[in-house]
């Protein structure tokens, strides 16, 4: 099994950039399908980024050409590059990893964007 760790969440003003970090263990990232996902109260959770075990990514519309995934596999951690921060970003942030239909979740991390 493995276990993931989000980290690296914060205030920030609008126009401001942030770095999550999700760090595994138990496993290795680079076996699972990686996603952030965020949830906002009175909303529903939605997957933000996503990439694959083989490397391809996915965006929201929503952070297309401002949010960047990566990952790095010596470190066995995923990233998230959250640049031009918008308030409507605000949300706890969760890193995911998936694999043969198995979904693990890390505890989430605060984002917080202030206009």
């Amino acid at each position: 099994q493995v276990q993931v760790v989000e980290s690296g969440g914060g205030l920030v003003q609008s126009g401001g950039s942030l770095r999550l970090s999700c760090a595994a263990s138990g496993s290795s990232v680079s076996i699972y399908t990686m996603g952030w996902y965020r949830h906002t109260p009175g909303k529903q959770r939605e997957l933000v980024a996503r990439i694959t075990r083989i490397g391809f990514t996915y965006y929201s519309d929503s952070v297309k050409g401002r949010f960047t995934i990566s990952r790095d596999n010596a470190k066995n951690t995923v990233s998230l590059q959250m640049n031009s921060l918008r308030p409507e970003d605000t949300a706890i942030y969760y890193c995911n990893a998936n694999r043969d239909g198995q979904d693990y979740w890390g505890q989430g991390t605060q984002v917080t964007v202030s206009s």
